[in-house]
């Protein structure tokens, strides 16, 4: 039976007090919100604080504070860094939020970028894989919602998984993307002080040398550093970091809704206040042995780790930090996805003289359908974090190489993109089922090269970057 560490009524009255916290924030922040633009961009004039904010609270998901663990528990050490080398989509993405602020003034999502760039053919298919990773982080966030509450305090993982859902939706229906990046601005700082002391707890408690001595002479595999494996999820976690940042609405809409001389500085600044997160989260996993932790799933161990060693507090400090990261990425992705149907799909599509409410009211109703489906999804649990988010990996690599191209290289066109995207889709989910999760990324975005690179070289006209700049509807 797993050890539970804090008592069902506690956890109910901790999940009820943060959740009517962020429904009162987001009701508040969403206030600012008039129209359409200020729903979904939050009017285009967030400043640097809020900015590094936000896109460092959007990227400390419940992957970062749980994933992490798994990795150092499942690969060791060179795991353990590999979840922090998805840093480098924030540095790289800063020149590339300021290119894309400049080239697009009048943009809304990455969906514009793709239509303008490359067509309405590469856009559809575009859009269908963008879809699809952002259901699949959506689900790998709420599950591991719902999986947190269940290996704390007992509470049952349909009913953890459904109020944390819930929650985000109802806030970022209200209030669009301030309401976002208003809770983003707290959850932030909250989820940093509190890795901060629960890191100085654990150093106090298990100390360094301790933990090596354990794994030299218990689990020396985890001390390699050619640990094939984990080698393999160093590129692997580093090409699925980049693709994640590099095509998601979610850092689009930031690069569009940052003051002009603000989305460089931000996105820096984030990565460095990131980069170490990951590497303190994954760092208390290694110590499950000396400490004689019961770990019935490899993306618990992070949680149980910490409430072992503190006891109530620790894991009153895990659910308050995890359930920050969990609220901070599930409702920057849902407002995110939201816009891109409503704006792309919606207006584009259906509804080209559609009105601001109108489009305000759609992209409200496309949120609360996004919660229902991931809560269907979710309801009976399926494999790991992992496993779950890592699927879809082949398609994030392989929009890396169409992307960077296409805002650089005014020789790249609609054919290297069309075939990269399919060709290193396919040939990445060959690759996850036929060798393992930690490679799908890897294989996807090198098929996805190869076909860029090739149809670019062969391409002898060249892009007019003014089309970029179409004004809006």
């Amino acid at each position: 039976m797993t050890e539970h560490f804090l008592p069902p009524n506690l956890g109910w009255i901790l999940l009820t007090v943060f959740s009517l916290l962020w429904v009162a924030l987001g009701n508040y922040w969403g206030k600012k919100s008039k129209n359409f633009e200020g729903y979904s961009l939050a009017g285009r004039r967030v400043g640097l604080a809020f900015g590094t904010a936000t896109a460092v609270a959007s990227w400390i998901t419940s992957n970062t504070t749980m994933l992490a663990p798994q990795f150092a528990l499942q690969m060791g050490v060179l795991g353990m860094l590999a979840y922090s080398t998805a840093s480098f989509g924030l540095f790289l993405f800063a020149p590339m939020a300021e290119r894309i602020r400049r080239f697009m003034p009048n943009g809304f999502t990455s969906g514009d970028f793709i239509r303008l760039r490359y067509g309405k053919t590469t856009w559809a298919v575009f859009l269908t894989l963008s879809l699809f990773y952002s259901l699949t982080w959506l689900v790998s966030m709420s599950m591991a919602g719902g999986i947190l509450l269940n290996s704390l305090s007992g509470i049952p993982y349909e009913y953890g998984m459904t109020v944390i859902l819930a929650v985000c939706v109802i806030y970022t229906m209200r209030g669009g993307l301030y309401a976002v990046i208003g809770t983003d601005f707290i959850q932030s700082l909250i989820i940093l002080i509190g890795i901060v002391i629960v890191g100085v707890a654990v150093l106090n408690t298990v100390t360094v040398d301790k933990i090596h001595s354990n794994l030299l002479s218990e689990s020396p595999a985890l001390l390699d550093i050619l640990f094939p494996a984990a080698i393999m999820a160093v590129f692997n976690n580093l090409l699925f970091g980049l693709g994640e940042i590099f095509h998601n609405n979610i850092w689009w809409s930031r690069a569009f809704a940052f003051r002009k001389e603000v989305g460089k500085k931000a996105f820096f600044l984030a990565g460095f206040i990131w980069l170490p997160v990951p590497i303190a989260a994954g760092f208390i996993a290694l110590s499950t042995g000396i400490l004689n932790v019961n770990v019935p799933s490899a993306d618990m161990v992070g949680p149980l780790v910490v409430a072992k060693i503190l006891g109530q507090g620790g894991a009153i400090a895990v659910f308050i930090i995890v359930f920050c990261s969990l609220a901070s990425s599930i409702d920057s992705l849902l407002a995110a996805t939201s816009d891109l149907l409503a704006e792309d799909v919606y207006r584009k599509v259906f509804r080209p003289k559609a009105s601001d409410l109108d489009l305000r009211k759609w992209a409200q109703r496309i949120t609360l359908l996004l919660g229902v489906l991931v809560w269907v999804v979710c309801l009976p649990r399926i494999g790991t974090l992992a496993t779950v988010l890592f699927f879809a990996g082949p398609m994030v690599g392989a929009m890396i190489w169409p992307i960077v191209t296409g805002l650089y290289w005014d020789k790249a066109n609609a054919r290297g993109a069309l075939s990269g995207m399919i060709c290193g889709s396919v040939i990445g989910l060959i690759s996850y089922f036929a060798i393992g999760w930690y490679v799908a990324s890897l294989t996807g975005t090198v098929a996805s090269m190869i076909c860029v690179l090739f149809f670019s070289y062969r391409e002898k006209s060249t892009f007019d970057w003014n089309i970029l700049r179409e004004e809006a509807e």
